[in-house]
């Protein structure tokens, strides 16, 4: 019932647009756009002024005929860098760039994907339930545009947030939250040659508090990883300072925060012992969220997969989305796959016949 080729040409189009993280505006000039073409009520907001972007979320209602509360149908319309001057190719039914840009599948094929549902939704005026479409701003980088968001202006508990990689017909049912771990050490200064004992070597002392650390994988549902150790002083300073970057995630609430505990615990004895001081700031950025495999919602994305010819699976995600925010307020979310591969390289593709399943999942969804 999609249309084919509408609906590749609608991707390369947006695709074609620059919208990098905080610089959105473009696209979502085009969305508002679309969206008031197609006779939908479209709402924005100024997002992009709390965090530096020139973008807003772009909410649109599709009022239904099917009883039932609204489900929310989200994509993101910012992409990674390199994301400017994207020119999509195709070759054997698979889109891809050239190598210089990403092709931003990641997440504007969730985005086409909706678009087309909904096209065919008004031009054949099927019957479909009251949806909430969600256009967001700033996921990537730390879902900067459902923070800033007033939430208030979508109604529904549920939503389909169309932005995992991988076939059409993967879940993620369950992500995991994110604490970032800002630290300062402060040692003491000395010339290294002539009186060494009278310093504190900020970078020994990181290094005593890092060599007690649980790092990587902890287990099944948590890990952790160091980004940043960074000192730069000549050979002959005892240097004073030292930053320390790192992040822990894990799909477990009281896991996530023993183990960004632990590791202030570790740099902070290192610090006891050594006679430095530790300037610390523990961020949580986003929270774990989870939703049962017999979840009616699930389900029902089980049950389209199957009417639609794809066979439906569920997995745990291991980054973080705008569902992980959502989840923070009050809304049910689950992660849905829209067939990219490779996302923030420059060798990202995306299988035209992935694209087509994605709109046709999307458009059964909204029509039982």
């Amino acid at each position: 019932m999609i249309n084919e080729k509408r609906l590749l040409d609608t991707f390369i189009g947006y695709a074609m647009i620059d919208s990098e993280t905080k610089n959105e505006k473009a696209m979502g000039e085009k969305l508002v756009e679309d969206l008031n073409a197609l006779g939908l009520e479209v709402k924005t907001d100024k997002a992009g002024e709390g965090f530096g972007s020139n973008g807003f979320n772009v909410c649109a209602y599709l009022p239904g005929t099917i009883p039932g509360e609204p489900t929310i149908m989200c994509a993101h319309m910012d992409t990674v860098t390199p994301g400017n001057g994207i020119k999509p190719l195709i070759d054997d039914g698979i889109i891809h760039t050239d190598g210089s840009t990403i092709l931003s599948g990641d997440d504007k094929s969730g985005i086409a994907a909706i678009m087309e549902a909904v096209k065919v939704i008004k031009e054949q005026n099927l019957p479909c339930r009251n949806t909430e479409i969600l256009f967001t701003i700033g996921e990537e980088g730390g879902m900067n545009g459902v923070k800033n968001m007033d939430l208030s202006m979508i109604k529904g508990k549920e939503a389909m947030v169309f932005d995992a990689s991988g076939d059409v017909g993967k879940i993620l049912t369950c992500g995991p939250g994110q604490i970032k771990i800002f630290a300062t050490i402060i040692g003491r200064s000395s010339h290294a040659g002539l009186a060494p004992e009278e310093g504190i070597s900020a970078i020994q002392v990181a290094a005593k508090g890092i060599a007690k650390m649980n790092l990587l994988r902890i287990d099944e549902e948590t890990t952790c990883n160091i980004g940043t150790l960074k000192a730069e002083y000549a050979t002959n300073i005892v240097p004073e300072k030292a930053e320390f970057v790192a992040e822990v995630r894990s799909r477990n609430l009281d896991k996530l925060n023993a183990q960004a505990a632990h590791m202030q615990k570790c740099l902070q004895d290192a610090c006891d012992e050594m006679g430095a001081k530790l300037e610390i700031e523990l961020k949580t950025n986003y929270v774990s969220f989870n939703v049962a495999n017999d979840d009616p919602m699930v389900q029902r994305v089980f049950e389209s997969c199957k009417r639609i010819g794809c066979e439906p699976m569920t997995a745990k995600g291991g980054g973080g989305s705008d569902a992980n925010v959502m989840a923070l307020h009050g809304i049910k979310p689950i992660v849905l796959s829209t067939g990219m591969t490779k996302v923030h390289t420059t060798g990202e593709t995306l299988k035209i016949e992935n694209l087509n399943k994605c709109a046709e999942l999307v458009l059964d969804l909204m029509t039982h």
